[in-house]
């Protein structure tokens, strides 16, 4: 089954825990803080496969988790870190993150990986807040929740040449013989359902990778059909080879289905029309297609190519001249860096620690650093608390506050931690 396209969540590991402990040993005076920190979780990383051609392995995992790191032990004894979760993709794969409808990765290369979810970093243990104020902090932190994110994971054909065309123009049969990709061949439209990929060469031995794509129909780019599907693996294609019925055999004129094809590129995706194309003039075995041909050159004033696809005449001089165009061409990247979220950037970049807001008389504080902080507090230790507290009010939290109206004892929340303002 060919799966080209999957949502799924992934959540990678928390960081263990840090553990809060002393020395007390009979011969060690004033022994001190004792707890170790814990482990990174398991950062969650996409590696491309060249073995895999099909996102069928993710289809069904709703959810990708990483393991949490081992939480800190006493003696400074640091928890150890979760081994990386790797997840293998076809090459070509582009990973988006949905809620934020940026591109996380474009895997186009060998063996490449990215880092799609960090881990979360290790809770500290007691013996990291020692100081020389604080000589036996009684306090430690829990790890870091690991990113969580939901993702679009699809497949984008990496193919140096796409033939793109109405059902039943000859593709599937173009690609047959010039290549020894075995697509299916039948006399009815949509025969092809999945596109098939060939390697061809070149009277000279250039070698270049060709696909055939499933049948584009009107309103394509709308779902009609399977054109949206497939419209997506025309994107990395370097030249397009728009094959045309030039016997209208199917009642149809070849011009318009020209234009109609055409159209469908413009609106999925307006940069498609601006890569190189050809046309191959297939069936001019059939009656009718010299007359077309003639009708249709007046029209169209690009390359055109006549072929016989069932009778394998003239499609060598096609291959020979589209190895030519590739030469020119440079294989750019589908996404430039300034498309692609830096991960460094999305996991760092600038943005307000809180924001406070007022909801049934309860005071709500939200903010992607503050709700860190909450949570890798240990509020089992009053040190801890009256840590956490003096955090807020360095944020500048005990200031907005009181700007916006707080009075004593009104109810301050944070995720699900319910505290009363105090002035």
């Amino acid at each position: 089954m060919f799966v080209d396209e999957v949502e799924l969540k992934v959540e990678a590991g928390n960081g263990g825990d840090g553990c809060t402990a002393f020395r007390r040993e009979k011969y060690v005076e004033m022994g001190g803080p004792y707890g170790g920190n814990g482990g990174h979780g398991s950062d969650i990383i996409f590696k491309v496969d060249e073995g895999l051609h099909t996102l069928l392995d993710l289809r069904y995992q709703k959810t990708i988790k990483g393991k949490k790191g081992e939480n800190g032990k006493g003696k400074n004894q640091h928890g150890k870190g979760a081994e990386p979760l790797i997840v293998k993709v076809p090459q070509g794969t582009v990973v988006t993150d949905l809620d934020t409808g940026f591109v996380i990765a474009d895997l186009s290369h060998k063996n490449q990986e990215e880092i799609i979810a960090h881990g979360g970093r290790g809770g500290r243990g007691n013996t990291a807040f020692k100081t020389q104020t604080n000589t036996a902090p009684n306090y430690s932190e829990n790890g870091e929740e690991g990113e969580k994110k939901n993702l679009k994971v699809e497949v984008k054909m990496l193919a140096d040449v796409g033939l793109v065309g109405l059902p039943s123009v000859g593709k599937s049969t173009i690609i047959s013989c010039v290549s020894a990709s075995k697509p299916k061949i039948a006399a009815y439209h949509f025969t092809t359902l999945t596109p098939n990929l060939g390697v061809t060469k070149s009277s000279d031995g250039r070698s270049f990778v060709i696909a055939d794509l499933p049948g584009l129909i009107e309103g394509a780019h709308e779902g009609d059909g399977l054109g949206d599907k497939f419209l997506k693996h025309i994107e990395r294609t370097r030249v397009i080879a728009h094959v045309v019925d030039m016997s209208g055999s199917e009642l149809r004129n070849p011009y318009e289905d020209y234009l109609l094809i055409n159209k469908e590129l413009k609106e999925y995706n307006e940069n498609l029309t601006k890569k190189p194309m050809i046309v191959i003039a297939n069936k001019m075995d059939l009656p009718e297609s010299q007359e077309n041909l003639k009708e249709f050159k007046k029209k169209v004033k690009c390359e055109i190519f006549e072929v016989s696809a069932a009778k394998n005449q003239g499609l060598q001089e096609v291959i020979n001249r589209l190895a030519d165009i590739l030469d020119t061409i440079p294989n750019n990247p589908l996404y430039d860096e300034s498309q692609i979220e830096s991960h460094v950037l999305y996991k760092f970049k600038k943005e307000e620690p809180f924001t406070i807001t007022k909801e049934d008389d309860v005071w709500v504080i939200k903010g992607k650093e503050i709700e860190r902080i909450f949570k890798m507090t240990k509020f089992s230790s009053e040190e801890a608390a009256y840590r956490f507290a003096k955090k807020l009010k360095r944020m500048g939290i005990d200031d907005k506050l009181k700007e916006l109206g707080a009075k004593e004892n009104d109810q301050v929340r944070i995720v699900d931690f319910y505290f009363d303002y105090k002035d």
